[in-house]
């Protein structure tokens, strides 16, 4: 006799899990209230789809259990994900350790597995919410789900719903309620990976400017994150990839109601007294320049405006006597520009979440709840993120793969 699962969710892990179960010969069935599955990863990657990451290390994921994350991957991870999409016919390419489908197309990633889960059997039964679970009272009896599709059985139950991340694909949060109604406790769910908003009215001024930065997030005055890339400057505050990385701090600390600040480094790659030994040398090789031309070349205008204004320095004056107070102004604008984060941009603009289902409750090498016997949980729907680069999809394949694998297996 087969054994039933039933998987709530269609999304990355939950088609992982369907897969792997009905790998087990179990009989499979996902049920998904959307009115079709795998519709979030059309959108990442930009659509590409960044698969997975050849580059895995404990610091790449965030969890209140900092060990968690890797004792799952260590039952299958990227090497394992590699061999998961090359046999159902996915050709990789490597960027720099990031893995794409050599197609470009997300959207080819999503057509494989389909079709593996129709190989496989697996039934689909999309628009199917809201759901109300009934878990087994005794060892004769099976899970019970009701959607407005019918009613479900089966013998093992994959929760793997999702978080509240880009609710336009799904992600509605309905799963963090499924769990805390079968006894597993929420760690508060908050945006991450997203852009942060700050107070100061400037930022319209200086809205899409691009250009490379370190950013470090303190909350109180204690550093809580730093990370390098190209900063995008928006009309409300501060976006692209090292704020995303950086963002869950942010949005921790600012849950916490703690006051929270964004210092920029716009010359990451000098120090503070090469930066101050710079300007000076500027001041001489440009000495009969306006001051709106002493940082061309090398600032973008509207920043170079911003910082003039900021040090007190009217564009028209010459550059030859800008005083050495003045060039430590700018020094210190540019190396430790501080504005004040006041929140996040909302979970529609989030790609995962920080926080959801503690992981104290969860076996790592199974993702078997600790609290409910045949109850497995998967994806964003747990408490871990990962940084951008493929972590997250990772992330997905790892936990609902573990999760098909022990849940279909018979005994």
């Amino acid at each position: 006799m087969k054994k039933h699962v039933l998987i709530i969710g269609g999304g990355a892990s939950g088609m992982a899990a369907a897969i792997f179960g009905a790998r087990q010969g179990a009989e499979v069935t996902i049920l998904e209230h959307m009115d079709r599955v795998g519709k979030k990863i059309l959108s990442t990657g930009n659509g590409k789809c960044n698969l997975t990451n050849r580059r895995m290390e404990p610091g790449c994921y965030r969890c209140s259990v900092p060990e968690f994350p890797m004792e799952v991957l260590s039952r299958f991870g990227e090497e394992d994900t590699e061999a998961f999409f090359e046999d159902l016919g996915i050709v990789l390419k490597d960027r720099n350790g990031y893995l794409y489908p050599a197609s470009g197309q997300a959207s080819s990633v999503l057509d494989a597995l389909r079709a593996e889960l129709s190989l496989r059997g697996v039934a689909v039964v999309t628009e199917c919410g809201p759901v109300h679970i009934e878990a087994p009272k005794g060892p004769a009896e099976k899970w019970r789900v009701t959607c407005e599709r019918g009613t479900f059985f089966s013998d093992a139950l994959i929760l793997a719903a999702g978080s509240k991340a880009a609710p336009a694909t799904g992600s509605d949060g309905s799963g963090y309620k499924l769990a805390k109604k079968l006894g597993h406790r929420i760690l508060t769910p908050l945006p991450a990976l997203v852009q942060l908003r700050c107070r100061e009215p400037f930022f319209k001024q200086i809205a899409g400017v691009r250009t490379d930065v370190q950013v470090k997030i303190l909350a109180e005055g204690e550093e809580l994150a730093s990370d390098c890339g190209e900063l995008q400057l928006t009309d409300y505050g501060i976006s692209g990839i090292p704020v995303f990385q950086v963002s869950r701090f942010a949005a921790r600390a600012l849950y916490e109601k703690k006051q929270v600040t964004a210092v920029i480094d716009f010359c990451p790659d000098m120090g503070k007294k090469e930066t101050g030994r710079f300007l000076r040398e500027r001041r001489e090789l440009l000495a009969e320049r306006s001051g709106e031309g002493f940082f061309n070349g090398w600032l973008n205008k509207k920043l170079a405006l911003l910082f003039l204004r900021m040090a007190g320095i009217r564009p028209e004056r010459q550059t030859e006597s800008f005083t050495e107070r003045e060039l430590s102004a700018l020094a210190r604008l540019l190396k430790e520009f501080e504005t004040e984060v006041v929140s996040t941009n909302p979970f529609e603009n989030a790609q995962v979440c920080c926080g959801g289902v503690d992981v104290r409750d969860i076996n790592p090498y199974t993702m078997e709840s600790k609290i409910k016997k045949g109850l497995y949980l998967t994806g964003e729907l747990l408490d871990v993120d990962g940084i951008c680069g493929g972590y997250n999809l990772q992330w997905a394949w790892s936990t609902g793969a573990v999760a098909g694998i022990h849940a279909g297996t018979m005994g």
